[in-house]
């Protein structure tokens, strides 16, 4: 490929030409082999995120049917509607992540889930969206069984891929006619959280009927009688009983709630080597909580690299980014609860979820690379943000009605920082679905048909594709240092430098179509090759600028190979 660019480059140069087309990379396993070998670097703090409720994605297995006899109607889009694990796989394994630029993925919980139904003023509702656990050592059998997920994290890796399990160690499941509450000893009922001081947040249950796991509490406490039953029916109550005899004996934790959850939870690094977890409701539990959560993912993480050498992608500790709501960067690194201020980064979290770009989102590009790339490199050096501009329980999302998605798509994987896609972001799978109540209208299933059949939806994919890859390939772009070049036309620098490893790229932004000239004086010499991976083109700088002519408002570019 090199030794082919540069005749290309001499050809261009001879000729006189200003433009020489770049052989497209059209073999997704060639580039994610490339990752692989650590040509590119992966940085958590620029990474290029995938959110899919796993329910709502890909059906793998159409004959599964629904479980647990879970037929009842429901409100609107409050059922299961099939998609499972083997989905994502399937995905996965034709490069459709990949061809997007992504290089994490995080799908909703898949542990086994109530059986039964509510209805709490939203209409029947079963757990379809896996935040309502019953069981955490079992795999849901509506979204698919272990060897699914075993099968999943190796189709990932093979890629290039991390793979982020969402967790809930908050909360189980509500009680329902066949769900009964857990022990007291385990869980309180009430009083309902108002919001307003630490203690109202974090002691309290986040909703009615839904029980709040006594995380703060280190008394020792015996298993639920019918969790023994059903692992007795299932065949594997000695085995569950001995591998937690084993896990308490080594770390010499008392036997209370959170650490059952938490040997419950890092089984799944021990077993399959998943790279993170996206951890759900964390301004709801006491800090230390989590720092005991990290302690023994990164214990199982550790243990399993040795165990799988062969396997490891790099050496990025385990990974885990939380979701304390409301929390936003421009607040720097802590949260305030009213009277007291945490700073979750300091209890194992390597990044939070940032609900502040859907606002800034609003502002020029200028002012909010600006703001981003200066606060990651001050207050939260060494940390960082997921930014997300539409999410699964976030009821005002930027573009709700879906009419800017290629300014979506600049905003959101142009900001410094890493970038959460949500699942149907890049095909603007709507958000308004008529009938639903509350979250519902934003979990409406993956919008295959348009992509398959619709020019438009087709031409929006297309344009997250490009810059989906442009900043998995660089992580300059994500967690870079952002600076201006020019004003008009908008042209801006990311620099990232890792020891001996050195990225850059330019970026320019509202361009006109035609003929364009694009200031880069002082960032790349005159006479350097650069590509352009939106237009394909190549180009060489001369006197501080390079010259494109096409119809694009847009420019990536990188240094020629």
């Amino acid at each position: 490929m090199k030794k082919l660019l540069a005749i290309m480059s001499l050809i261009s140069l001879v000729f006189g030409c200003k433009e020489a087309k770049k052989p497209e990379k059209k073999d997704t396993q060639v580039v994610a082999e490339a990752i692989i070998e650590k040509d590119i670097p992966f940085a958590w703090e620029g990474a290029n995120v995938y959110f899919l409720l796993t329910d709502r994605f890909n059906i793998g297995n159409p004959d599964k049917g629904v479980q647990f006899d879970q037929n009842n109607e429901t409100a609107v889009l409050r059922g299961f509607e099939g998609g499972d694990i083997q989905g994502v796989t399937q995905k996965i394994e034709e490069g459709y992540f990949s061809d997007l630029g992504i290089n994490a993925i995080w799908f909703t919980p898949v542990v086994e889930q109530v059986h039964g139904s509510t209805d709490e003023g939203t209409g029947n509702t079963y757990a379809y969206h896996g935040y309502w656990a019953k069981d955490w050592t079992a795999i849901d059998p509506n979204f698919g069984s272990k060897k699914d997920l075993e099968k999943l994290v190796k189709a990932a890796h093979k890629r290039g891929i991390r793979v982020l399990l969402d967790v809930v160690l908050n909360h189980t499941g509500p009680v329902t006619d066949i769900d009964p509450v857990w022990p007291e000893e385990w869980v309180r009922t009430g009083p309902k959280c108002e919001f307003t001081t630490y203690e109202n947040t974090t002691a309290c249950t986040l909703v009615e009927n839904l029980p709040d796991i006594l995380t703060e509490s280190d008394e020792a406490v015996e298993l639920p009688d019918a969790l023994l039953a059903k692992w007795k029916d299932e065949g594997r109550l000695s085995q569950e009983l001995d591998e937690l005899q084993l896990f308490f004996e080594r770390t010499g934790y008392p036997r209370a709630p959170r650490f059952y959850i938490i040997k419950w939870l890092t089984d799944y690094i021990n077993d399959y080597g998943v790279d993170g977890f996206r951890v759900d409701t964390v301004k709801h539990v006491n800090e230390e909580s989590w720092s005991d959560l990290y302690k023994e993912a990164s214990y199982a993480f550790e243990t399993w690299k040795k165990k799988h050498p062969d396997q490891v992608l790099d050496e990025n500790p385990f990974y885990m980014v939380g979701e304390v709501y409301n929390y936003g960067i421009s607040g720097g690194r802590e949260f305030d609860f009213g009277d007291k201020k945490v700073d979750f980064f300091d209890y194992g979290f390597k990044s939070l979820i940032n609900f502040d770009l859907k606002i800034d989102a609003n502002e020029d590009y200028e002012k909010i690379f600006k703001k981003y790339s200066r606060l990651l490199h001050t207050k939260l050096k060494g940390k960082s943000v997921l930014n997300y501009l539409t999410s699964h329980d976030d009821g005002s999302p930027f573009d709700k009605e879906r009419t800017q998605p290629y300014y979506t798509a600049n905003v959101l994987l142009l900001t410094p920082g890493a970038s959460q896609v949500y699942y149907g972001d890049e095909t603007s799978r709507s958000l308004i679905i008529e009938g639903t109540e509350g979250d519902a209208t934003l979990r409406s299933f993956m919008n295959w048909q348009d992509l398959d059949s619709l020019p438009e939806t087709q031409k929006i994919h297309k344009h997250w594709q490009k810059l989906g890859s442009f900043r998995r390939d660089h992580p300059a772009v994500g967690a870079g240092k952002h600076k201006r070049l020019a004003k008009k036309p908008y042209v801006f620098s990311r620099t990232y430098v890792d020891g001996d490893y050195k990225d850059k790229v330019v970026v320019a932004l509202d361009l006109p179509k035609g003929k364009k000239s694009l200031y880069v004086k002082g960032f790349f010499g005159d006479g350097t090759m650069l590509y352009d991976t939106y237009s394909g083109t190549e180009v060489m700088v001369s006197k501080g600028r390079v010259e494109l002519d096409n119809d694009y408002d847009i420019a990536l570019l990188e240094l020629a190979e």
